[in-house]
């Protein structure tokens, strides 16, 4: 078969990359809400400092792994979004309750945004529902030792 001169040559290796970056393209981009997982990474630190534009100070956090997330100015699904988590793992400065979320939980996560959102002078500060938390299983919600947050 004579290869047509206005087409590049393209080596196995590259069309190899090209079918598996395809394939990963095809894959559906629903994300699933956060469960207990045995591979889920989650720790409790203690002895960190944590300051928040309000004043706030903490000196624990749960580091966990995370669903990417909108993070609302206060624990509740129509409180204006105040930044975004799109980075895993994040960490979480203490928990109160709110709505319960689409896995019945209703404990939520105070920690601060990757990115931004409404309320820049908060910057990111804010509320994610439990279930963007993944946590490994053998824990639940709230994590044992993190500890409440002090103005709910």
């Amino acid at each position: 078969m004579k290869r047509s001169p206005s087409l590049p040559r393209i080596s196995p290796r590259a069309a190899a990359v090209a079918a598996a970056v395809g394939a990963l393209l095809c894959l559906p981009l629903t994300a699933t809400p956060a469960r207990a997982d045995a591979r889920a990474t989650c720790a409790l630190q203690e002895g960190v400092t944590l300051r928040d534009t309000i004043g706030n100070s903490f000196t624990k956090a749960l580091y966990c792994d995370n669903l990417p997330s909108d993070v609302y100015g206060r624990p509740s699904f129509d409180a204006p979004i105040t930044g975004w988590l799109r980075l895993s793992p994040s960490w979480f400065t203490c928990y109160t309750i709110g709505p319960k979320d689409t896995q019945g939980n209703n404990v939520w996560y105070y920690t601060q945004g990757d990115q931004v959102g409404e309320l820049p002078r908060i910057k990111g500060w804010g509320n994610v529902p439990a279930e963007v938390v993944r946590i490994p299983s053998g824990m639940s919600h709230p994590v044992a030792g993190l500890p409440r947050c002090p103005w709910y």
